[in-house]
C-alpha cells in the first residue's frame, strides 16, 4: 500500500506509515516478517511505539439476527522509544509469531473468501493513530492441507469458509472466534447429509478436527445436526491414509445417533460431546484418486473451488475486498 498520513490526533503534517509484508502465504503458528516503512512529516515526531495487530472479518449470531464486523486477536509491538525527524524516513524489519488458530485463507492459491488483515498503530505523543491496513495471507499447515485434499479426493466440494465469534465448548480454544469451512457431500453420502462443516483447532503439538453435519432427515424423522471431533498430531501427517481416515470420520458422523437433546451445535452458546479420536500411526498408506492441485487446476468439483467453479473464487475475492475498503474509509472518516 501507498503511505497513509496519520491525521486524527497528530494533524495536518504527521507522519506517515506504510506495512510491507513479506510476499508470501504464512502457515498458522509460523513467522511473519516485513518492514513498517515511515515518513517524517512536517516537524519532529516522538515514536512512543509501533503496534501491529491482526484483525478479522467475523460474523456473529444475535437474537436479532447474523451480524459482522472486525476482530482484533493479536497484538505486537515492534519498536518504539525514538524521534522521527522532520521529512525523515525509515525502515523498521519484524518478525512475528502468527497464533497457532489463525484461519487459513487459501489452498492451492485459492482464496476462500476469508478476510484477515495486519493493522499498523502508530503511538506518538500519547495518542495512539491507526494508519496502515495490509491483508494477510495464511496457507494451510500439512496436516490442514492433507485433510482437506481427502475430502476433495473423496468427492466432497468447498461451499465457502467463514469466521464465527464464540467459542467451542470443551475445547482448548484460545481465540474469539473459530473458522467453519463448509464443504457439500459427495455423491456417496449426499443422501444423508446437506453439508458438512469443518473446524481446525491448532496447536504446537498438534490439532483437533471437528466435524459438523447438517443431516437429512428420513421420512419419519425430522434432519438435524451431529457433531464429533477427532485429534491429530503434525508429526504424523505422513503416516495416516488420509482418504481411508476422513472417510471413516464421515461415516462416524453419518453414523452418529445421539438423542437430541446430547448433542448441540458448537456455537457462542453449544458444547461439544465427547466425541471419538481415531488414530492410525502403525502404517501409511498412498491416497489414490487425483491429487487436489489437480482438480483445482482442472476446474472439477473440488473442496478448494465448488460444483460453481470460479463463481466461489469471485466472490470470495469481492467479500475480501469489500472488508478492506470499509476498514479503510472508516479510518479515514
Amino acid at each position: 500500500m501507498v503511505f497513509k498520513r496519520l491525521l486524527g490526533s497528530l494533524g495536518v503534517g504527521g507522519p506517515a506509515v506504510d506495512t510491507v509484508l513479506s510476499p508470501g502465504a504464512v502457515l498458522p503458528g509460523g513467522t511473519l516478517t516485513g518492514e513498517v516503512h515511515l515518513k517524517g512529516g512536517t516537524a519532529d515526531f516522538d515514536i512512543e511505539d509501533i503496534t501491529l495487530e491482526l484483525v478479522a472479518h467475523v460474523e456473529a449470531e444475535t437474537e436479532d439476527g447474523e451480524r459482522e464486523g472486525t476482530v482484533a486477536f493479536e497484538r505486537y509491538t515492534v519498536a518504539g522509544g525514538f524521534r522521527l525527524a522532520e521529512g525523515e524516513e525509515r525502515s523498521i524489519p519484524f518478525s512475528v509469531a502468527l497464533p497457532w488458530e489463525t484461519p487459513i485463507t487459501e489452498l492451492y492459491g485459492q482464496a476462500l473468501g476469508v478476510a484477515l488483515g495486519v493493522r499498523t498503530e502508530l503511538g506518538v505523543a500519547g495518542a495512539k493513530d491507526k494508519g496502515d491496513l495490509d491483508p494477510l495471507t495464511v496457507g494451510p499447515l500439512p496436516a490442514q492441507e492433507a485433510i482437506l485434499e481427502a475430502f476433495g479426493q473423496l468427492g466432497f466440494g468447498f461451499k465457502s469458509a467463514d469466521l464465527e465469534y464464540g467459542r467451542i465448548g470443551g475445547t482448548g480454544q484460545q481465540l474469539p472466534f473459530y473458522q467453519e469451512i463448509e464443504i457439500t457431500p459427495s455423491p456417496q453420502y449426499a443422501h444423508a447429509l446437506n453439508e458438512i462443516e469443518v473446524t481446525f483447532l491448532a496447536t504446537p503439538g498438534g490439532m483437533e478436527v471437528a466435524l459438523e453435519a447438517d443431516k437429512r432427515g428420513g421420512l419419519f424423522s425430522a434432519g438435524h445436526d451431529a457433531l464429533t471431533r477427532f485429534s491429530v498430531g503434525h508429526d504424523d501427517v505422513r503416516q495416516r491414509d488420509w482418504n481411508a481416515e476422513v472417510d471413516a470420520w464421515v461415516r462416524q458422523l453419518v453414523e452418529h445417533r445421539s438423542s437430541h437433546g446430547s448433542h448441540g451445535s458448537y456455537g457462542s452458546y453449544g458444547s461439544y460431546g465427547h466425541g471419538d479420536h481415531h488414530h492410525d500411526d502403525h502404517h501409511a498408506h498412498h491416497r489414490s484418486g487425483p491429487g487436489m492441485g489437480t482438480v483445482v487446476a482442472a476446474g472439477a468439483a473440488g473442496v478448494a473451488v465448488g460444483a460453481v467453479g470460479g463463481m466461489v473464487a469471485a466472490e470470495a475475492v469481492d467479500e475480501v475486498g469489500d472488508f478492506f475498503e470499509g476498514e479503510e474509509e472508516g479510518d479515514e472518516g
